[in-house]
């Protein structure tokens, strides 16, 4: 019977990830009713006063990208090219591997650098195609290849492009939405939750779908009584306030971010990113079924996270495939050839981390 309800809970799950990619919001169980746009004025008010009415706030935030780009694209006489350009960097700077750095990157600079400079019309300072020219000459392409040009993309849009945004009826629709955001009173009853995902000390990780945008999360449900059991006020209230902290809605891959949180009479709730368990990131012990693991399964993938930092992709995906089954089995059988150009210390700390012995790991 067990085994039927795990199965069960495991299609529900599977059934709501699929829903949530081919749900339009307009579509799911219930629909979202924004304020009236006169909302705008003591939402601005509001805003300026927490420092909130500037252009790296709201361009760093996913509903402030999505509204201040339908403006550029929409509302503006002139077209804002910088923005396509931005997009392709961050892809480039998502990719794994050196290989498809490389090919993006060489195709990212065809495509917006050199095209312009054929037509005379690259307005970005000598300083940041040099610096590319640089890199690609030599065959290498670091995640930040491209740093300096978006720091002069934000210099020309956070100018007067930013303030007619300001001006302009899709500022109002970000206020009338932050309103919503700012008196929203969640409850369970706005998400169906499906099979657990994840255990801890305090409590467990549910698979949950939000039911006004169909969208999926990761809910992570503190249970009070084992927090104040196990004395652990202190460490839940940071964990809220840290997770507050980060969640700045900055497109980052490497932090999971906060989106609502709320309480019902047992639990403290937080509702987080979704983030499927990554194959070339997961400890032996988690790919292995029915094998008990523990917090050293977070140091094997701090190991491969610190890998990638250095090399620009996970230890296990080094050698193209895409396939994650191919890529637990190198998790749990292969041994990871660490480079001739990292110091002996860097080595022993890979080393350590990345033992698939538990007792041996390091941590």
């Amino acid at each position: 019977m067990a085994d039927l309800e795990a199965v069960l809970a495991d299609v529900s799950y599977l059934m709501a990830m699929e829903k949530s990619k081919s749900t339009p919001a307009a579509r799911a169980s219930k629909k979202i009713i924004l304020p009236d746009p006169s909302v705008r004025s003591v939402m601005h008010k509001h805003l300026e006063k927490m420092g909130e009415v500037n252009f790296d706030k709201i361009f760093h935030q996913k509903l402030g990208y999505l509204l201040f780009k339908d403006f550029c694209e929409n509302f503006l006489d002139e077209p804002i090219p910088q923005l396509k350009f931005y997009e392709e960097i961050k892809h480039y700077e998502k990719l794994d591997t050196l290989e498809e750095r490389r090919k993006n990157a060489r195709e990212i600079y065809d495509n917006f650098i050199m095209k312009e400079l054929l037509s005379h019309s690259h307005n970005y300072s000598k300083e940041a195609v040099s610096c590319v020219q640089k890199h690609l000459t030599k065959n290498e392409v670091p995640i930040g290849l491209f740093e300096l040009y978006i720091d002069e993309i934000f210099n020309h849009l956070r100018g007067d492009i930013f303030m007619k945004f300001i001006e302009s009826e899709k500022y109002t629709r970000f206020c009338q939405w932050k309103n919503l955001e700012l008196n929203i009173q969640l409850t369970m009853n706005d998400f169906s939750v499906h099979r657990i995902i994840g255990r801890g000390g305090f409590g467990e990780v549910y698979g949950c779908r939000k039911a006004d945008t169909g969208k999926m999360y990761a809910m992570k449900c503190l249970d009070k009584k084992r927090i104040k059991m196990k004395q652990g006020e202190t460490l839940a209230l940071n964990e809220r306030i840290m997770l507050s902290l980060v969640s700045t809605g900055a497109d980052c891959p490497f932090i999971v971010c906060m989106t609502y949180a709320f309480h019902t009479p047992d639990k403290l709730c937080f509702i987080l990113d979704l983030m499927n368990g990554t194959h070339g990131y997961m400890a032996p012990e988690v790919l292995s079924k029915g094998t008990a693991y523990d917090s050293s399964a977070d140091w094997f993938s701090f190991g491969c996270m610190l890998y990638k930092l250095l090399k620009g992709h996970s230890p296990f995906r080094q050698h193209k495939t895409k396939d994650k089954h191919e890529i637990d089995r190198m998790t749990l059988t292969m041994n990871v050839e660490l480079p001739d150009t990292f110091s002996m210390e860097l080595k022993s700390v890979l080393e350590g981390l990345l033992q698939r012995e538990v007792e041996k790991r390091l941590g």
